[in-house]
């Protein structure tokens, strides 16, 4: 068989038993090492990590593939997107991906996986059944957060140096506009609706808030943790409830995660975590959420409504993405 039939049987396989999943889904979640060039396996249930797997070099990125069925890692110095099984952490595949990939975002149709590549500008589109570039598009210098939109006509692409995001218009692969942030957006992230999306300007210390029918900016929220000097406050990560009426938003050297809701664009309070959070994730049940802490090699489980760590646990050198899985 060849690999690109074995592959695609392998997704074919996958989609069947994601169709059969427990309702317990979610109770395991990878973290990736950038430090140790691992990727951590936590039982969500036990509170504990059961496996540590070697990946390739300064892993970043990490998702579960839209059916479950097979983990993603950005290896960031190798160049390449690993593909493991998630069961086992077995290399199932290694994929092209451009220059320094740091985040992605599979796509909501499953077929492809967006990139975004730091060091050469650009943002590539990777065919998943194919194992092969799709296509490319220029964007700013420095690209980091990519997202694409719940409808799928849009892939937002974040610029740390020029201080700009990219719409792409998925269809035709072409930039429409070029939004200017506050400086060094790293992050964005839709509201489960599609209505708005969510932009962290790491060193401003500040999220925009951006209408996706006017493709403008309609608010940006400050952050104040107590006793925190404000050059701390470094927005990374931004999630949502699945509610979409809560959003979480690491806030990196401030050594805080922010809480808050949606709808007013209010902060209902900060939780104290470990050093500098990169990157989180939600829980299912939409009242958990697991924050990878990059400087103290440690994971914070938070229950959100009561506004405080209710577990700590070990981690690799360096965690910075979480995924969720089963």
């Amino acid at each position: 068989m060849s690999a690109r039939r074995a592959f695609t049987a392998f997704l074919t396989l996958g989609s069947a038993l994601a169709a059969s999943a427990p309702a317990s889904a979610g109770t395991r979640a990878y973290i990736s090492n950038e430090r140790s060039s691992t990727v951590s396996v936590v039982d969500l249930e036990s509170r504990a990590i059961v496996a540590e797997w070697p990946v390739g070099q300064r892993p970043r990125g990490i998702a579960l593939s839209r059916d479950g069925t097979y983990l993603l890692i950005c290896a960031s110095l190798d160049n390449a997107v690993e593909v493991r099984d998630p069961a086992t952490g077995a290399l199932v595949r290694t994929l092209p991906s451009g220059a320094d990939p740091e985040q992605f975002f599979p796509a909501f149709d499953g077929r492809y996986l967006f990139v975004a590549n730091e060091d050469n500008a650009a943002a590539t589109a990777v065919d998943l059944v194919e194992g092969k570039v799709a296509w490319q598009v220029a964007v700013g210098e420095e690209p980091e957060g990519i997202a694409q939109s719940p409808d799928g006509t849009w892939l937002l692409v974040a610029s740390e140096e020029d201080n700009t995001v990219a719409w792409v218009d998925v269809a035709s692969h072409e930039v429409r506009q070029e939004m200017e942030t506050d400086a060094r957006p790293r992050h964005v992230e839709f509201t489960p609706d599609g209505a708005q999306v969510w932009i962290g300007a790491e060193m401003a210390g500040t999220v925009h808030i951006a209408d996706v029918a006017t493709r403008a900016i309609v608010r940006t929220i400050a952050f104040a943790p107590p006793g925190v000097p404000a050059y701390k406050v470094m927005p990374c990560g931004i999630r949502f409830t699945p509610d979409g009426k809560t959003a979480l938003v690491a806030l990196g050297r401030a050594n805080a995660v922010a809480v808050v809701d949606v709808a007013s664009a209010e902060v209902r309070g900060y939780v104290p975590v470990g050093e500098r959070p990169w990157h989180l994730a939600i829980l299912p049940d939409g009242a958990r959420a697991l924050v990878a802490n990059g400087a103290s090699d440690t994971l914070s489980l938070l229950d959100i409504a009561a506004l405080e760590v209710i577990a700590t646990i070990p981690a690799g050198k360096g965690p910075w993405g979480v995924a969720l899985g089963h």
